[in-house]
């Protein structure tokens, strides 16, 4: 028997920016095709033409790649229009779509009055009981009509999810739902099973939301003759309090996060730590997310989004980046120093770009602020000769409280305020061979250098 390769999609709608709770589902299925050796498919869901927009689609790519999340193959279904309407010619000649004339408002007073009475909220299939003459009637109003899909006899459709475990839905609670819209547009829910079909998918991985949907979309694949993928639902993202988060939030789209200057394996780690049974932390690259990637880590409880956390682990993996890792991009930013600087200010970063307010302490010029000019003073005087090492500051600064009497706080703030002109920073010992001794001679006395 010949393996057949994992195939996985990630379906974004070019109607807005990606944002954190999108680039999860994202990773999640790029991780999961990396990590079988199987194929990440990119597919546009454009069909509503008049929210999707060139410049979504466009940052949809960017923020991919931004993330270095790259895929195999990509569609649009606004290509694929004459795909879905062979589906519906299918379904209507198998008797599985029947048209309904209702429109909105005399839907909702149809679920207003079940509920009055106690049933639940789903569609009656008055469409169903229509004849000839009552659709000439309906025609002949200027209704035109929308296409239900008939769920069939009461049963229950049953999945083994890959993240949620075995899963059962009762059709008979379900309303037979809407595949064609009065304008004739294929809906979400009957183009995207085509899609997985013809693009051989064998793994929808998706948020739990669309737990319903799978249950519609099944018995929909089944009405074409196919078999459905494997499907796996992983737990929606809430906020530190709990509460769901709002998709609306422009705070939390990848474009922010990159304009905000956060790295992008930052956003990559906790987008595929949080939520899962691995403590939250910094990964080099993707290659060591694919190595510890398991959908059996995903736990099924909501998972916690706190942008503090996402911060945090910034400063912890800029910290851990070695200086070839960053050494282009420091350079684009016109910092110096060479791994020497990196060594020194990288603990101290929140962002990369803050390197280079640390630079420009460096090379100068800087106002210093001169809090003990006695201090100061002397500590010119015993400045020692260059070259300077790692080992001249404890030198140095031994041979200043010897002979001031100046110790902890009294000895080391009057000189890092005179030296850098800050309250505080990366080590001194680091930073004074970056400095040098020409440099440092003038800040001590209180000049512009």
């Amino acid at each position: 028997m010949t393996d057949i390769r994992p195939a996985v999609r990630f379906a974004p709608s070019p109607t807005g920016r990606l944002h954190i709770g999108n680039i999860r589902t994202a990773l999640v299925n790029w991780l999961y095709a990396r990590r079988s050796g199987g194929t990440f498919l990119l597919r546009l869901d454009d069909t509503d033409v008049e929210r999707s927009k060139a410049e979504f689609a466009t940052g949809i790519a960017e923020d991919l790649a931004w993330l270095g999340l790259d895929h195999d193959r990509s569609v649009r279904q606004s290509d694929r229009f004459a795909r879905y309407g062979k589906a519906v010619e299918r379904l209507r000649a198998a008797g599985r779509l029947y048209a309904c004339y209702e429109t909105s408002d005399e839907l909702d007073r149809k679920r207003k009055r079940r509920l009055a009475r106690g049933l639940p909220p789903i569609y009656d299939r008055a469409g169903l009981k229509l004849t000839p003459a009552d659709h000439g009637e309906h025609e002949s109003e200027g209704r035109r009509p929308h296409w239900r899909f008939l769920l069939g006899e009461p049963r229950e459709i049953a999945w083994g999810d890959l993240i949620r475990g075995p899963q059962a839905i009762d059709i008979a609670t379900l309303s037979d739902p809407v595949l064609v819209r009065e304008d004739g547009a294929t809906l979400y829910t009957l183009a995207s099973v085509v899609d997985d079909i013809e693009l051989a998918i064998t793994h929808v991985i998706r948020g739990e939301d669309h737990v319903t949907n799978t249950a519609v979309q099944i018995a929909i694949f089944e009405a074409l003759g196919a078999q459905p993928p494997a499907f796996a639902h992983h737990s929606l993202l809430v906020g530190p309090d709990g509460a769901g988060l709002s998709k609306r939030l422009g705070s939390l789209s990848i474009a922010s996060f990159r304009a905000a200057g956060l790295e992008p394996m930052a956003v990559a780690s906790y987008a595929a730590t949080i939520g899962t049974s691995d403590p939250v932390a910094p990964f080099p690259d993707l290659a060591a997310l694919v190595a510890r990637f398991d959908l059996s880590r995903i736990a099924r409880a909501p998972a916690r989004f706190d942008p503090e956390e996402l911060e945090q682990l910034n400063a912890k993996l800029l910290h851990e980046l070695p200086f070839e890792a960053v050494a282009s991009r420091l350079a684009a930013l016109g910092v110096g120093g060479g791994a020497a600087f990196w060594l020194a200010v990288r603990g101290n970063l929140q962002r990369l770009g803050e390197a280079l307010d640390w630079w420009l302490v460096v090379e100068g010029p800087i106002a210093p602020v001169i809090e003990d000019a006695e201090l100061c003073a002397a500590a010119a005087g015993l400045l020692p000769a260059e070259p300077f090492g790692l080992q001249t500051w404890g030198q140095w600064s031994e041979a200043v409280k010897a002979a001031t009497g100046r110790k902890g706080r009294a000895l080391f703030h009057p000189l890092r305020l005179a030296l850098t002109g800050r309250e505080q920073g990366p080590e001194l010992k680091a930073l004074l061979p970056l400095i040098g001794r020409e440099r440092a001679l003038e800040r001590l006395a209180g000049q512009r250098a």
